[in-house]
Protein backbone atom coordinates (compact mmCIF):
# COMPACT_ATOMS: atom_id res chain seq x y z
CA UNK A 1 0.00 0.00 0.00
CA UNK A 2 1.02 3.79 -0.46
CA UNK A 3 -0.15 6.27 0.65
CA UNK A 4 -0.71 10.06 -0.85
CA UNK A 5 -0.81 13.43 1.01
CA UNK A 6 -1.83 16.34 -0.07
CA UNK A 7 -1.10 19.98 1.07
CA UNK A 8 -3.77 21.96 -0.29
CA UNK A 9 -5.14 25.57 0.70
CA UNK A 10 -8.32 24.79 2.41
CA UNK A 11 -7.56 21.28 4.04
CA UNK A 12 -4.68 18.44 3.48
CA UNK A 13 -6.07 15.07 2.27
CA UNK A 14 -3.92 11.68 2.77
CA UNK A 15 -4.86 8.65 0.32
CA UNK A 16 -4.02 5.47 0.34
CA UNK A 17 -3.71 3.20 -2.74
CA UNK A 18 -3.29 -0.27 -2.77
CA UNK A 19 -0.78 -2.19 -5.50
CA UNK A 20 -3.21 -1.99 -8.35
CA UNK A 21 -3.29 1.89 -8.00
CA UNK A 22 -7.19 1.82 -6.29
CA UNK A 23 -7.72 4.15 -3.95
CA UNK A 24 -8.83 2.11 -0.46
CA UNK A 25 -8.96 4.65 2.11
CA UNK A 26 -8.99 8.32 2.42
CA UNK A 27 -9.40 11.12 5.34
CA UNK A 28 -8.89 15.08 5.56
CA UNK A 29 -8.48 17.98 7.43
CA UNK A 30 -9.44 21.25 7.17
CA UNK A 31 -6.72 24.61 7.02
CA UNK A 32 -7.93 28.70 6.84
CA UNK A 33 -6.61 31.11 4.90
CA UNK A 34 -5.50 34.61 6.80
CA UNK A 35 -5.98 37.57 4.44
CA UNK A 36 -4.47 40.34 6.74
CA UNK A 37 -4.76 43.01 4.37
CA UNK A 38 -5.94 44.01 0.93
CA UNK A 39 -4.25 41.38 -1.71
CA UNK A 40 -3.18 39.48 1.10
CA UNK A 41 -3.14 35.50 1.50
CA UNK A 42 -1.46 33.57 4.34
CA UNK A 43 -0.82 30.17 6.21
CA UNK A 44 1.29 29.68 9.31
CA UNK A 45 3.32 26.38 8.13
CA UNK A 46 2.51 24.55 11.70
CA UNK A 47 -1.45 24.34 10.49
CA UNK A 48 -0.25 22.13 7.62
CA UNK A 49 1.81 20.04 10.03
CA UNK A 50 -0.86 19.52 11.99
CA UNK A 51 -3.65 18.85 9.99
CA UNK A 52 -1.47 16.57 8.13
CA UNK A 53 -0.85 14.72 11.64
CA UNK A 54 -4.36 14.61 11.73
CA UNK A 55 -5.78 13.28 8.33
CA UNK A 56 -2.96 10.54 8.19
CA UNK A 57 -3.98 9.70 11.74
CA UNK A 58 -7.34 9.09 10.57
CA UNK A 59 -6.46 6.85 8.17
CA UNK A 60 -7.56 3.13 8.93
CA UNK A 61 -4.54 1.49 11.45
CA UNK A 62 -4.36 -1.60 10.24
CA UNK A 63 -3.84 0.30 6.49
CA UNK A 64 -1.40 2.77 7.86
CA UNK A 65 0.56 -0.31 9.34
CA UNK A 66 0.96 -1.75 5.26
CA UNK A 67 1.97 1.30 3.85
CA UNK A 68 5.49 0.85 1.88
CA UNK A 69 6.14 4.37 0.91
CA UNK A 70 4.80 8.00 0.70
CA UNK A 71 4.51 10.53 -2.25
CA UNK A 72 3.49 14.14 -1.37
CA UNK A 73 1.78 16.59 -3.36
CA UNK A 74 1.15 20.39 -2.39
CA UNK A 75 -0.21 23.59 -3.82
CA UNK A 76 2.15 25.47 -5.21
CA UNK A 77 4.09 28.75 -5.54
CA UNK A 78 3.78 29.19 -1.35
CA UNK A 79 6.88 31.34 0.28
CA UNK A 80 8.06 29.33 3.18
CA UNK A 81 10.91 30.88 4.43
CA UNK A 82 13.15 29.63 7.43
CA UNK A 83 15.76 31.04 9.53
CA UNK A 84 19.27 28.77 10.34
CA UNK A 85 17.55 26.15 12.62
CA UNK A 86 14.70 26.02 10.26
CA UNK A 87 12.79 27.68 12.70
CA UNK A 88 9.71 29.50 10.68
CA UNK A 89 10.36 33.16 9.97
CA UNK A 90 6.80 34.24 8.95
CA UNK A 91 3.99 33.22 7.87
CA UNK A 92 4.05 31.83 4.38
CA UNK A 93 2.80 33.78 1.06
CA UNK A 94 0.26 31.67 -0.70
CA UNK A 95 -0.11 31.39 -4.36
CA UNK A 96 -3.18 33.66 -4.52
CA UNK A 97 -1.79 36.63 -3.00
CA UNK A 98 -1.18 39.34 -5.20
CA UNK A 99 0.61 41.77 -3.18
CA UNK A 100 4.21 41.38 -5.15
CA UNK A 101 2.59 42.72 -8.41
CA UNK A 102 4.97 45.72 -8.42
CA UNK A 103 8.20 43.16 -7.81
CA UNK A 104 7.24 41.60 -10.89
CA UNK A 105 7.69 44.07 -12.96
CA UNK A 106 10.87 44.81 -11.08
CA UNK A 107 11.91 40.96 -12.12
CA UNK A 108 11.05 41.56 -15.43
CA UNK A 109 13.51 44.32 -15.80
CA UNK A 110 16.37 42.95 -13.70
CA UNK A 111 15.91 39.85 -15.25
CA UNK A 112 15.69 40.15 -19.02
CA UNK A 113 15.97 36.38 -19.74
CA UNK A 114 13.71 35.27 -17.18
CA UNK A 115 10.91 33.92 -19.92
CA UNK A 116 13.50 32.46 -21.94
CA UNK A 117 14.70 30.64 -18.52
CA UNK A 118 12.04 30.09 -16.26
CA UNK A 119 8.94 30.21 -19.62
CA UNK A 120 6.85 32.21 -17.18
CA UNK A 121 5.66 35.54 -16.65
CA UNK A 122 6.62 37.05 -13.12
CA UNK A 123 3.31 36.96 -11.87
CA UNK A 124 2.37 38.04 -8.33
CA UNK A 125 1.33 33.72 -7.30
CA UNK A 126 5.10 32.97 -8.18
CA UNK A 127 7.74 32.53 -5.44
CA UNK A 128 10.63 34.70 -6.60
CA UNK A 129 8.31 37.98 -6.97
CA UNK A 130 7.00 37.27 -3.08
CA UNK A 131 10.95 37.27 -2.14
CA UNK A 132 11.56 40.67 -3.35
CA UNK A 133 8.72 41.93 -1.52
CA UNK A 134 9.69 40.94 1.23
CA UNK A 135 13.39 42.04 1.11
CA UNK A 136 11.71 45.12 0.36
CA UNK A 137 9.33 45.42 2.82
CA UNK A 138 10.73 43.25 5.27
CA UNK A 139 14.36 43.29 5.27
CA UNK A 140 14.99 41.91 8.72
CA UNK A 141 13.37 38.84 8.08
CA UNK A 142 15.15 38.49 4.64
CA UNK A 143 18.59 39.00 6.21
CA UNK A 144 17.86 35.43 8.49
CA UNK A 145 16.87 33.24 5.37
CA UNK A 146 18.54 29.65 5.22
CA UNK A 147 16.08 28.25 3.04
CA UNK A 148 13.25 28.78 1.05
CA UNK A 149 10.55 26.04 0.75
CA UNK A 150 7.24 25.39 -0.89
CA UNK A 151 4.85 23.78 1.52
CA UNK A 152 5.07 20.03 0.75
CA UNK A 153 8.38 20.52 1.03
CA UNK A 154 7.99 21.98 4.60
CA UNK A 155 6.05 19.03 5.16
CA UNK A 156 8.59 16.72 3.85
CA UNK A 157 11.21 18.59 6.00
CA UNK A 158 9.04 17.44 8.97
CA UNK A 159 8.77 13.87 7.86
CA UNK A 160 12.33 13.12 6.90
CA UNK A 161 14.85 15.70 7.94
CA UNK A 162 15.38 16.44 4.52
CA UNK A 163 15.25 19.82 2.15
CA UNK A 164 14.36 18.37 -1.14
CA UNK A 165 11.45 19.13 -3.88
CA UNK A 166 10.70 18.05 -7.20
CA UNK A 167 11.02 19.32 -10.47
CA UNK A 168 7.06 20.30 -10.99
CA UNK A 169 6.52 22.29 -8.01
CA UNK A 170 10.10 24.12 -8.31
CA UNK A 171 9.17 24.92 -12.05
CA UNK A 172 6.64 27.21 -10.43
CA UNK A 173 8.79 29.43 -8.42
CA UNK A 174 10.76 31.09 -11.26
CA UNK A 175 13.95 30.23 -9.92
CA UNK A 176 14.29 26.95 -12.02
CA UNK A 177 15.53 26.52 -15.49
CA UNK A 178 12.94 24.68 -16.66
CA UNK A 179 13.81 23.19 -19.86
CA UNK A 180 17.20 22.17 -18.16
CA UNK A 181 15.43 21.08 -15.15
CA UNK A 182 17.82 22.85 -12.81
CA UNK A 183 18.19 25.65 -10.51
CA UNK A 184 19.08 28.89 -12.54
CA UNK A 185 21.45 30.92 -10.67
CA UNK A 186 21.20 34.00 -12.39
CA UNK A 187 17.51 34.36 -11.68
CA UNK A 188 18.32 32.97 -7.98
CA UNK A 189 20.71 36.03 -7.66
CA UNK A 190 18.31 38.84 -9.06
CA UNK A 191 16.49 38.08 -6.02
CA UNK A 192 19.05 37.98 -3.86
CA UNK A 193 19.26 34.53 -3.37
CA UNK A 194 22.10 31.09 -3.97
CA UNK A 195 21.39 27.64 -4.28
CA UNK A 196 22.42 27.32 -1.16
CA UNK A 197 19.13 28.39 0.21
CA UNK A 198 17.46 26.31 -1.87
CA UNK A 199 16.00 22.54 -1.30
CA UNK A 200 17.87 19.63 -3.37
CA UNK A 201 16.27 18.54 -6.73
CA UNK A 202 14.33 15.33 -7.51
CA UNK A 203 12.12 13.98 -9.87
CA UNK A 204 8.89 12.92 -8.91
CA UNK A 205 9.44 9.45 -8.91
CA UNK A 206 12.64 9.34 -7.47
CA UNK A 207 13.18 8.45 -3.27
CA UNK A 208 14.26 11.78 -1.47
CA UNK A 209 14.50 10.16 1.93
CA UNK A 210 12.89 8.22 4.87
CA UNK A 211 10.16 8.98 7.26
CA UNK A 212 12.02 9.44 10.47
CA UNK A 213 11.69 6.90 13.14
CA UNK A 214 9.68 8.82 15.33
CA UNK A 215 7.00 10.04 13.16
CA UNK A 216 6.90 6.59 11.94
CA UNK A 217 6.27 5.87 15.30
CA UNK A 218 3.26 8.21 15.84
CA UNK A 219 1.73 7.18 12.41
CA UNK A 220 1.78 3.32 12.86
CA UNK A 221 3.87 2.92 9.81
CA UNK A 222 7.60 1.25 8.79
CA UNK A 223 10.35 4.19 8.10
CA UNK A 224 8.71 4.27 4.86
CA UNK A 225 10.77 5.75 1.62
CA UNK A 226 9.40 9.10 0.56
CA UNK A 227 9.28 10.78 -3.12
CA UNK A 228 9.41 13.89 -4.50
CA UNK A 229 6.13 13.90 -5.42
CA UNK A 230 4.56 16.98 -7.15
CA UNK A 231 2.96 20.24 -7.44
CA UNK A 232 -0.31 19.70 -6.87
CA UNK A 233 -1.77 19.91 -10.53
CA UNK A 234 1.19 17.79 -11.91
CA UNK A 235 0.33 15.16 -9.17
CA UNK A 236 -3.61 15.30 -10.18
CA UNK A 237 -2.47 14.85 -13.87
CA UNK A 238 -0.64 11.58 -12.51
CA UNK A 239 -3.40 10.38 -11.03
CA UNK A 240 -6.01 9.99 -13.76
CA UNK A 241 -2.89 8.91 -16.47
CA UNK A 242 -2.61 12.63 -18.09
CA UNK A 243 0.75 11.69 -18.90
CA UNK A 244 0.95 11.70 -22.52
CA UNK A 245 1.51 14.51 -25.33
CA UNK A 246 -1.96 15.52 -26.34
CA UNK A 247 -3.64 14.69 -22.06
CA UNK A 248 -5.33 17.03 -20.82
CA UNK A 249 -7.60 17.68 -17.64
CA UNK A 250 -9.73 19.87 -15.82
CA UNK A 251 -9.18 20.70 -12.44
CA UNK A 252 -12.17 22.19 -10.67
CA UNK A 253 -10.72 23.09 -6.93
CA UNK A 254 -10.39 26.06 -5.13
CA UNK A 255 -8.67 27.19 -8.05
CA UNK A 256 -9.27 26.28 -12.02
CA UNK A 257 -6.41 24.68 -13.84
CA UNK A 258 -6.57 23.18 -17.79
CA UNK A 259 -3.49 21.25 -17.94
CA UNK A 260 -1.93 19.79 -21.28
CA UNK A 261 0.54 17.47 -20.93
CA UNK A 262 3.60 17.60 -23.95
CA UNK A 263 7.40 16.05 -24.11
CA UNK A 264 8.49 19.41 -25.07
CA UNK A 265 9.24 22.46 -23.28
CA UNK A 266 7.16 25.06 -24.75
CA UNK A 267 6.69 28.60 -23.22
CA UNK A 268 3.77 30.31 -24.02
CA UNK A 269 4.12 33.73 -21.58
CA UNK A 270 2.64 36.29 -23.67
CA UNK A 271 -0.77 34.91 -22.84
CA UNK A 272 0.32 34.02 -19.14
CA UNK A 273 0.17 30.40 -20.01
CA UNK A 274 2.71 28.29 -17.72
CA UNK A 275 5.40 26.12 -19.20
CA UNK A 276 6.40 23.76 -16.38
CA UNK A 277 8.21 20.42 -15.95
CA UNK A 278 5.76 17.56 -15.59
CA UNK A 279 5.90 15.13 -12.03
CA UNK A 280 7.34 12.61 -14.08
CA UNK A 281 11.05 12.56 -15.86
CA UNK A 282 11.61 13.91 -19.42
CA UNK A 283 8.06 15.58 -19.62
CA UNK A 284 6.79 19.26 -19.28
CA UNK A 285 3.13 20.40 -19.27
CA UNK A 286 1.54 23.68 -20.33
CA UNK A 287 -1.05 25.23 -17.90
CA UNK A 288 -3.56 28.00 -17.58
CA UNK A 289 -5.00 29.03 -14.42
CA UNK A 290 -7.48 30.95 -13.15
CA UNK A 291 -7.52 31.72 -9.75
CA UNK A 292 -11.37 31.34 -8.37
CA UNK A 293 -13.07 28.26 -9.81
CA UNK A 294 -15.28 25.77 -7.42
CA UNK A 295 -14.76 29.05 -4.57
CA UNK A 296 -16.83 30.98 -6.67
CA UNK A 297 -19.90 28.85 -6.36
CA UNK A 298 -18.83 28.41 -2.29
CA UNK A 299 -18.98 32.67 -2.00
CA UNK A 300 -21.99 32.40 -4.09
CA UNK A 301 -24.20 29.98 -1.75
CA UNK A 302 -22.93 32.27 1.21
CA UNK A 303 -23.89 35.81 -0.70
CA UNK A 304 -27.93 33.80 -1.64
CA UNK A 305 -27.96 32.36 1.80
CA UNK A 306 -28.62 28.88 0.64
CA UNK A 307 -26.68 25.65 2.64
CA UNK A 308 -23.87 24.72 0.68
CA UNK A 309 -22.51 24.57 -3.06
CA UNK A 310 -24.44 21.76 -4.25
CA UNK A 311 -27.85 22.77 -3.11
CA UNK A 312 -26.58 26.13 -5.14
CA UNK A 313 -25.90 24.23 -8.12
CA UNK A 314 -29.13 22.11 -7.97
CA UNK A 315 -31.52 25.58 -7.66
CA UNK A 316 -29.64 26.17 -11.05
CA UNK A 317 -30.20 22.90 -12.61
CA UNK A 318 -34.42 23.22 -11.56
CA UNK A 319 -34.51 26.59 -12.62
CA UNK A 320 -33.38 24.90 -16.55
CA UNK A 321 -32.54 28.21 -18.08
CA UNK A 322 -28.88 28.11 -19.25
CA UNK A 323 -27.86 31.17 -20.89
CA UNK A 324 -29.99 33.82 -18.85
CA UNK A 325 -29.07 37.68 -18.57
CA UNK A 326 -27.09 37.12 -15.49
CA UNK A 327 -23.01 37.10 -16.55
CA UNK A 328 -20.58 36.75 -13.95
CA UNK A 329 -16.73 37.63 -14.08
CA UNK A 330 -15.08 34.93 -11.57
CA UNK A 331 -11.73 37.12 -10.70
CA UNK A 332 -12.18 36.96 -6.43
CA UNK A 333 -8.66 36.37 -6.49
CA UNK A 334 -7.50 38.36 -9.14
CA UNK A 335 -6.71 36.12 -12.35
CA UNK A 336 -3.99 34.71 -14.17
CA UNK A 337 -4.58 33.21 -17.15
CA UNK A 338 -5.12 35.44 -19.43
CA UNK A 339 -5.36 38.83 -17.95
CA UNK A 340 -2.03 38.33 -15.31
CA UNK A 341 -4.61 40.88 -13.16
CA UNK A 342 -4.46 40.92 -9.41
CA UNK A 343 -6.61 43.68 -9.20
CA UNK A 344 -9.37 42.06 -11.12
CA UNK A 345 -12.39 41.59 -9.43
CA UNK A 346 -15.57 38.96 -9.20
CA UNK A 347 -18.58 41.32 -10.99
CA UNK A 348 -22.10 40.21 -11.31
CA UNK A 349 -23.69 41.91 -14.52
CA UNK A 350 -27.27 42.05 -15.46
CA UNK A 351 -28.88 41.26 -12.46
CA UNK A 352 -33.14 42.45 -12.37
CA UNK A 353 -35.82 41.83 -9.75
CA UNK A 354 -35.79 38.00 -10.59
CA UNK A 355 -32.21 37.13 -10.10
CA UNK A 356 -32.81 34.96 -7.21
CA UNK A 357 -30.33 32.28 -6.25
CA UNK A 358 -30.43 29.96 -9.12
CA UNK A 359 -30.11 33.02 -11.42
CA UNK A 360 -27.14 33.81 -9.76
CA UNK A 361 -26.04 29.94 -9.39
CA UNK A 362 -26.16 29.72 -13.04
CA UNK A 363 -23.77 32.68 -13.90
CA UNK A 364 -21.48 31.76 -11.79
CA UNK A 365 -21.22 28.36 -13.13
CA UNK A 366 -21.33 29.97 -16.54
CA UNK A 367 -18.63 32.80 -15.53
CA UNK A 368 -16.41 30.33 -14.88
CA UNK A 369 -16.69 28.22 -17.43
CA UNK A 370 -16.26 31.09 -19.65
CA UNK A 371 -12.99 31.24 -18.12
CA UNK A 372 -11.98 27.76 -18.77
CA UNK A 373 -12.78 28.52 -22.20
CA UNK A 374 -10.42 31.85 -22.32
CA UNK A 375 -7.40 29.68 -21.02
CA UNK A 376 -7.85 26.61 -23.31
CA UNK A 377 -7.92 29.87 -26.42
CA UNK A 378 -4.76 30.70 -24.76
CA UNK A 379 -3.40 27.19 -24.88
CA UNK A 380 -4.35 26.71 -28.83
CA UNK A 381 -2.56 30.37 -29.26
CA UNK A 382 0.64 28.35 -27.91
CA UNK A 383 0.24 25.74 -29.93
CA UNK A 384 -1.68 23.78 -27.77
CA UNK A 385 -3.75 21.12 -29.05
CA UNK A 386 -7.13 20.01 -26.66
CA UNK A 387 -9.07 16.82 -27.54
CA UNK A 388 -10.72 15.30 -24.73
CA UNK A 389 -10.32 16.08 -21.33
CA UNK A 390 -10.62 14.77 -17.97
CA UNK A 391 -12.21 15.96 -15.02
CA UNK A 392 -10.50 16.00 -11.65
CA UNK A 393 -11.12 17.56 -8.39
CA UNK A 394 -14.50 18.27 -6.05
CA UNK A 395 -15.88 19.78 -8.63
CA UNK A 396 -16.19 17.06 -11.14
CA UNK A 397 -18.93 15.60 -9.06
CA UNK A 398 -21.56 17.68 -10.66
CA UNK A 399 -22.65 16.25 -13.75
CA UNK A 400 -25.14 19.55 -14.47
CA UNK A 401 -21.81 21.80 -14.56
CA UNK A 402 -20.34 19.27 -16.65
CA UNK A 403 -22.72 20.30 -19.05
CA UNK A 404 -22.11 23.67 -19.16
CA UNK A 405 -18.63 23.34 -19.15
CA UNK A 406 -18.54 21.14 -21.80
CA UNK A 407 -20.64 23.42 -23.95
CA UNK A 408 -18.61 26.50 -23.34
CA UNK A 409 -15.23 24.55 -24.28
CA UNK A 410 -16.79 22.45 -27.21
CA UNK A 411 -14.98 19.32 -25.99
CA UNK A 412 -16.18 16.05 -24.96
CA UNK A 413 -15.51 15.50 -21.03
CA UNK A 414 -14.50 12.16 -19.10
CA UNK A 415 -15.05 11.65 -15.51
CA UNK A 416 -13.05 8.58 -14.00
CA UNK A 417 -13.10 6.56 -10.61
CA UNK A 418 -11.22 8.67 -8.54
CA UNK A 419 -11.09 11.90 -10.34
CA UNK A 420 -12.75 13.69 -7.29
CA UNK A 421 -9.74 12.55 -5.00
CA UNK A 422 -7.16 14.86 -7.27
CA UNK A 423 -3.79 15.19 -5.95
CA UNK A 424 -3.09 12.63 -3.23
CA UNK A 425 -4.07 9.63 -5.49
CA UNK A 426 -1.11 10.91 -8.02
CA UNK A 427 1.38 11.48 -4.48
CA UNK A 428 0.53 8.13 -3.69
CA UNK A 429 1.01 6.69 -7.53
CA UNK A 430 4.77 8.21 -7.51
CA UNK A 431 5.09 6.44 -4.53
CA UNK A 432 4.51 3.13 -5.87
CA UNK A 433 6.84 4.12 -8.77
CA UNK A 434 9.55 5.10 -6.54
CA UNK A 435 9.30 2.00 -4.26
CA UNK A 436 8.92 -0.62 -6.79
CA UNK A 437 10.45 0.59 -9.91
CA UNK A 438 7.38 0.43 -11.95
CA UNK A 439 7.08 1.90 -15.47
CA UNK A 440 5.03 4.83 -15.46
CA UNK A 441 2.76 3.94 -17.99
CA UNK A 442 1.92 0.99 -16.38
CA UNK A 443 1.34 2.77 -12.86
CA UNK A 444 -0.31 6.30 -14.29
CA UNK A 445 -2.69 4.31 -16.65
CA UNK A 446 -5.97 5.93 -16.28
CA UNK A 447 -8.62 5.12 -14.70
CA UNK A 448 -12.18 3.22 -16.18
CA UNK A 449 -14.42 6.25 -17.43
CA UNK A 450 -17.34 6.55 -14.94
CA UNK A 451 -19.31 8.35 -17.78
CA UNK A 452 -18.60 11.37 -20.65
CA UNK A 453 -20.60 14.49 -21.47
CA UNK A 454 -20.69 15.66 -24.85
CA UNK A 455 -21.77 19.68 -25.85
CA UNK A 456 -24.94 19.83 -26.60
CA UNK A 457 -25.81 21.74 -29.88
CA UNK A 458 -28.53 24.01 -28.37
CA UNK A 459 -26.06 24.62 -24.85
CA UNK A 460 -23.60 25.99 -27.14
CA UNK A 461 -25.67 27.97 -28.55
CA UNK A 462 -27.17 29.73 -25.79
CA UNK A 463 -24.43 30.53 -24.17
CA UNK A 464 -22.49 31.97 -27.22
CA UNK A 465 -24.04 35.54 -26.40
CA UNK A 466 -23.21 35.34 -22.72
CA UNK A 467 -19.87 34.31 -23.64
CA UNK A 468 -19.41 37.49 -25.98
CA UNK A 469 -20.77 39.82 -22.79
CA UNK A 470 -18.38 37.95 -20.79
CA UNK A 471 -15.33 38.48 -23.07
CA UNK A 472 -16.41 42.29 -23.65
CA UNK A 473 -16.78 42.93 -19.67
CA UNK A 474 -13.37 42.74 -18.23
CA UNK A 475 -11.36 45.44 -21.06
CA UNK A 476 -14.31 47.67 -20.17
CA UNK A 477 -13.74 47.72 -16.22
CA UNK A 478 -10.01 46.77 -16.00
CA UNK A 479 -9.51 50.92 -15.44
CA UNK A 480 -12.18 50.42 -12.60
CA UNK A 481 -10.29 47.83 -10.76
CA UNK A 482 -7.08 49.22 -11.21
CA UNK A 483 -8.71 52.40 -9.51
CA UNK A 484 -10.42 50.56 -6.69
CA UNK A 485 -6.99 49.39 -5.79
CA UNK A 486 -5.45 52.50 -4.97
CA UNK A 487 -8.32 54.06 -3.12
Amino acid sequence: MFLGIDIGTSSVKAVVINDAGDVIDQASAPLSVSRPQPLWSEQDPADWWAATNKAVLDLSPDRRAKVEGIGLSGQMHGATLLGPRDEVLRPAILWNDGRSFQQCGALEAAAPRLRDIAGNLAMPGFTAPKLLWVREYEPETFSKIARVLLPKDYVRLLMTGEAASDMSDSAGTLWLDVAKRAWSPEILATTGLSERQMPQLFEGSAVTGALRPDIAKSWGMPSVPVAGGGGDNAAGAVGVGVIKPGDAFLSLGTSGVLFLSGDKFLPNPAQAVHAFCHALPDRWHQMTVMLSAASCVDWAARLTGVHDAGELIAKAETRGRIGGPEVFLPYLSGERTPHNDPHARGVLLGLDHDSDAGAIGQAVLEGVAFAFADGMDALAAGGGTVGDITVIGGGARSAYWGRILSAALGRRLVYRRDGAVGPAFGAAKLALIAVTGASAEEACAPPPVLHEIDPAPEDVERLAANRARFREAYPRLKSLFALESRS
